[in-house]
């Protein structure tokens, strides 16, 4: 019997991609077990959904730091004494610093399939604006391994919708964001796997084990 992977859930909104994970693990489709929220803003839902969930949930805010390296210290800080072994950026809206012993161990899902559509400004309705104005007929989102750039990282999951002629950037982050709802699942459950691992900017999956 494995021992469900532990999750640190890093956020900076409303937590629609958090309670995504709870609903999973609570009904049995996701093995894993979310052991401490950590917020940018102390004003937002994702907060209140980590609380109300009896998860311990932090909020570090970039403006009480003096540099982002200590900003990104105190994060990681409380996912290291959750005993994380994945931490799993969630509509976390700032650059975080990666230290050595969490290289590989950071995910993070991305509103369009990287890498068009990414890097510093791209979030939220930004990137379904961008979508629509480059007239692009499919979009999607990338669940990718997070590095000290923006939307840089080894992509690990994509999945894919059409753009609709009538979108509005609203209607197409919804459609979107149910794709989101499947891919950040499945990547969670590929690294509980062992099957993946990381060359330069490639993640790779080593065939499944078959049962004996």
């Amino acid at each position: 019997m494995t021992t469900p992977l532990r999750l640190a859930v890093l956020l900076s909104g409303g937590g629609t991609t958090l309670q995504n994970l709870i609903d999973r693990i609570a009904d049995g489709r996701l093995d894993a077990r979310i052991v401490c929220v950590v917020s940018s803003r102390a004003d937002v839902a994702g907060v209140e959904r980590g609380t109300r969930a009896g998860i311990p949930t932090f909020v570090v805010e970039r403006r009480a730091c003096s540099s982002r390296e200590e900003f990104s210290a105190r994060i990681l800080g409380h996912c290291r004494e959750a005993g994380a072994d994945l931490v799993c950026m969630a509509g976390f809206l700032q650059l975080l610093h990666i230290p050595t012993d969490f290289a590989g161990r950071v995910l993070n899902i991305h509103p369009a399939l990287l890498p068009s559509f990414g890097g510093k400004g791209y979030h939220g309705l930004h990137v379904h604006e961008a979508a629509l104005e480059a007239g692009v007929r499919v979009t999607g989102c990338t669940v990718h391994f997070a590095d000290n750039e923006y939307d840089r990282g080894a992509i690990l999951v994509q999945r894919t919708c059409c753009v609709a002629q009538d979108d509005t950037p609203e209607t197409l982050q919804s459609r979107v964001f149910a794709q989101e709802c499947e891919a950040y699942p499945e990547a969670i459950r590929l690294v509980a796997s062992g099957r993946v691992r990381l060359e330069g900017r490639r993640a790779l999956l080593s065939p499944e084990r078959l049962s004996p």
